[in-house]
């Protein structure tokens, strides 16, 4: 995965759960698509992906 988060145990990436989500997928149709996935993970995935948005730093240039 090149240094991409991925969930753990598994080879699926954070990236491609967010992905999956914003196309309008529900979390039972990732778990049934995903058969290593489970409900928690899906919740850490978006747990991360607030984590990294909240702690982003902006930077002005001007």
């Amino acid at each position: 995965m090149l240094g991409k988060p991925v969930i753990k145990g598994t080879r699926i990436t954070v990236a491609l759960i967010l992905k999956k989500l914003s196309e309008g997928a529900t979390q039972q149709q990732l778990l049934t698509a995903y058969p290593g996935l489970s409900a928690t993970a899906i919740n850490a995935v978006l747990a991360y992906a607030s984590d990294v948005i909240s702690n982003e730093t902006i930077i002005a240039v001007a």
